[in-house]
């Protein structure tokens, strides 16, 4: 089960559809975000949604400004999930696709979530 958060400084969040009762969730979501001028990175967040109790979140990657201007033809494939709590556990990873899009004065972040394991 899970559900997966981009959430940046500014009060910006997108939430993709909760995929249940799987380890290895298919979503084949699609997002743009302007980038500010002053964007230094995102968090994808991947949770476990609850129906009785609180949203547990699993881990995040981190979508940082070095790591566009690494792969300015884009990106595609699996990034490991990182801690959220230094207290848990993490284990799992995400297939995201990202590129940057437009010019200097209006550039867009387009990161397509495909899946989880």
């Amino acid at each position: 089960e899970g559900a997966l958060s981009p959430l940046s400084p500014v009060p910006l969040a997108h939430r993709t559809a909760t995929v249940w009762k799987t380890l290895s969730p298919f979503w084949g979501e699609e997002y743009e975000l302007q980038l500010q001028p002053s964007f230094h990175s995102i968090s994808i967040y991947v949770m476990d949604e609850d129906a009785l109790s609180r949203d547990d979140i699993i881990g995040k990657v981190c979508i940082t400004r070095d790591m566009l201007a690494e792969h300015p033809k884009g990106y595609s494939g699996w990034m490991s999930l990182s801690e959220v709590d230094p207290d848990e556990e993490v284990q799992g990873e995400i297939h995201l696709r990202v590129q940057v899009l437009g010019s200097q004065g209006s550039r867009r972040l387009r990161c397509s979530v495909l899946e989880a394991r």
